[in-house]
């Protein structure tokens, strides 16, 4: 079984991915989205959204990080996917998930599912201007508005020539509530011909195992999951039991320290809560916490509530 932690727009950025990969269990990460219109994205942007490229593509404690990218336009994807891995990306993946109404305005993301020729084309072309030693992947959910196309849309993909396809179990529409529809991944994957990793409302072990059952896959992404149970990766293979909270206690106080000395430092007030609104729904003593700080807008004075 291969875990990958999931791209999550926002929250699991470079920090996240570091502090998670310490904690262990991941095989591979997937960034934040690269947003590509009609331009070759300089350098720098892909150093932002992915420090990692500088330690040759791995968190610092050795865990491979694929660049996603987003947009429309096959021709500058695939230009920007060929850049991606020059800066030492391993591998690209392209996004058709995003449920995000600003991305969708725009054609980016989840509003493709609409158009499978035009996912069929992105792919394509990505996968022709990347050398073939490199991975190509794709994240699709099972539709925009149904699912009346999610088959059409995953063989376009890997008639494409993907090298494999992550699913999340929910179209756009049904965005984060739950179920997620495990059994539509099944019926995907018996019509197309490449390797397809399951996504979607995975909080604990018996999910992953409930997930691969009914979706008939062994390899699995977490993200939401990961947040609320830090070692949730872990847990899943079996290797340990729930952390504990004076453990993610640890890791909040380490967060702190690289928010707020890291680039994103002005952001602190903000992710933390959110962080521990996540959290909240594993432990109580998150949602003690959030209530104490949810107020608070200094990130000094928050720093030391969590300290208490």
């Amino acid at each position: 079984m291969q875990i990958t932690l999931a791209p999550m727009e926002g929250v699991v950025d470079h920090l996240m991915r570091d502090m998670l990969t310490q904690v262990g269990g991941f095989d591979l990460c997937v960034t934040e989205f690269v947003r590509v219109v009609e331009q070759l994205m300089p350098r720098k942007v892909f150093y932002r959204l992915c420090p990692e490229l500088k330690n040759g593509g791995f968190t610092p404690s050795g865990t491979p990080v694929k660049v996603q990218l987003l947009g429309q336009h096959a021709n500058w994807l695939a230009e920007n996917a060929v850049r991606a891995i020059e800066l030492g990306s391993h591998g690209v993946d392209l996004n058709f998930g995003c449920p995000a109404k600003t991305v969708n305005k725009s054609k980016g993301g989840a509003i493709l599912l609409r158009e499978p020729e035009t996912i069929h084309q992105i792919v394509k072309a990505v996968r022709q201007a990347v050398p073939k030693e490199q991975a190509v992947t794709a994240k699709m959910r099972l539709g925009f508005d149904d699912k009346s196309l999610a088959v059409e849309n995953a063989q376009g993909i890997a008639d494409a020539g993907a090298d494999s396809l992550v699913i999340h179990a929910r179209t756009k529409v049904e965005g984060y509530k739950p179920p997620a529809y495990w059994d539509w991944i099944a019926k995907i994957k018996q019509e197309v011909n490449i390797p397809i990793v399951a996504n979607g409302e995975i909080w604990n072990q018996q999910d992953a195992l409930n997930c691969q059952q009914q979706s008939n896959c062994e390899n699995i992404m977490i993200g939401r999951g990961a947040l609320a149970l830090p070692n949730l990766a872990n847990v899943i293979r079996g290797e340990q039991e729930h952390m504990p909270w004076d453990q993610v206690k640890d890791l909040l106080v380490k967060y702190s320290g690289y928010e707020l000395y890291g680039d994103k430092g002005r952001y602190y007030p903000n992710r933390v809560k959110q962080w521990l609104g996540y959290l909240s729904r594993e432990y109580t003593q998150a949602q003690v916490l959030f209530d104490q700080i949810k107020r608070l807008r200094d990130s000094a004075d928050i720093l030391q509530e969590i300290q208490r």
